[in-house]
């Protein structure tokens, strides 16, 4: 079967405007961001088939289904989580597409498992993209920064989808075809590297002016940094947001997770030499945050008490000891 792919008008050539090609595409998983980039797509005219194991937000009962649901040749987005997931997902989508069919991984998947993913998918004549997708909850309306890895040909036929998921204005700005298989999610993972260090550096300097007396809007502080100052980013606005929305954050917990990229990214340093002090101070302050009674302060504790006398705070109902000096 040929694809039947409709051109509104003219395909435009300049790099800032989208293509105007819309496309069928399949896309697995339709979690909090799956859910929304088929929103996205079709609000942008692409014809959106999606797989989810939830019947209440899928279009199929399965990846079979979905599959044949599909014209020739096939593009099918994966967007489930990393992991086994992932891969068992291409798995089977190796054995209900055919010779011609591209899938592209848009989730958080290392890179070293596209590699694996590429091949036994090329081994059935089946090309295979990975792209790291940033945006969040908030890419419906904003639009999704794309990372690329592949062939030139695989990220020229999906630029249709990408052009409709990407946000406004120079696709350069939004959208990069960073090199061949693997290098997308290589991108993400630097990327959510620095996105660790960045958040760490505000969460830092928001508890130190809480800490400080003589700042009595705190909120506000943040809020003026927002425009202007060197230090104004998307971040720095999402996180005067939350802290109008739960001033003093008492609704939630300093407990924080990790979902990988983080760690992946200080062994890469490891791995290439490269100095990355922030981001690994950033990721060992998220692990620090599970504990409720640090192990590791509890022994800086003591030590100050050895060499210096310095008051120990004990467990709870025991007086503290030590000079306090």
């Amino acid at each position: 079967m040929t694809r039947r792919w409709k051109r509104k008008g003219h395909c435009r050539k300049k790099s800032h405007e989208r293509t105007e090609i819309t496309m069928q595409v399949g896309l697995v998983g339709l979690g909090k961001m799956g859910f929304n980039m088929r929103e996205r797509l079709r609000a942008h005219g692409h014809e959106v088939v999606g797989y989810d194991p939830r019947p209440e937000v899928t279009d199929v009962a399965s990846l079979t289904e979905l599959a044949q649901r599909l014209e020739s040749p096939r593009v099918v987005w994966v967007m489930v989580p990393a992991g086994k997931i992932t891969q068992d997902t291409v798995s089977e989508l190796s054995t209900v597409l055919e010779s011609g069919d591209l899938v592209i991984d848009g989730g958080n998947s290392r890179y070293t498992d596209d590699r694996v993913h590429g091949e036994m998918l090329a081994s059935r004549n089946i090309g295979y993209l990975d792209c790291g997708v940033s945006g969040g909850v908030w890419g419906l309306e904003n639009g999704y920064g794309l990372m690329v890895g592949g062939a030139e040909a695989d990220v020229a036929r999906a630029l249709p989808i990408f052009d409709a998921l990407r946000p406004e204005g120079e696709r350069a700005d939004g959208f990069v075809h960073a090199g061949p298989i693997g290098a997308g999610h290589y991108a993400k993972m630097i990327h959510n590297g620095i996105e660790y260090g960045l958040m760490q550096a505000y969460a830092e300097g928001y508890e130190l002016l809480e800490a400080e007396e003589l700042v009595t809007d705190v909120h506000g502080v943040l809020r003026a940094w927002t425009k202007g100052t060197v230090v104004r980013s998307w971040l720095l606005e999402l996180l005067v947001k939350a802290l109008g929305d739960d001033p003093n954050f008492a609704e939630i917990s300093g407990y924080t997770e990790d979902s990988g990229e983080g760690r992946w990214t200080v062994q890469e340093a490891i791995n290439h030499a490269v100095p990355a002090p922030v981001i690994s101070a950033a990721l060992f302050a998220r692990f620090a945050s599970r504990q409720d009674d640090s192990p590791a302060m509890k022994a800086v504790s003591a030590l100050r008490n050895q060499f210096g006398g310095h008051a120990v705070k004990k467990a709870v109902g025991e007086p503290e000891t030590g000079s306090g000096t």
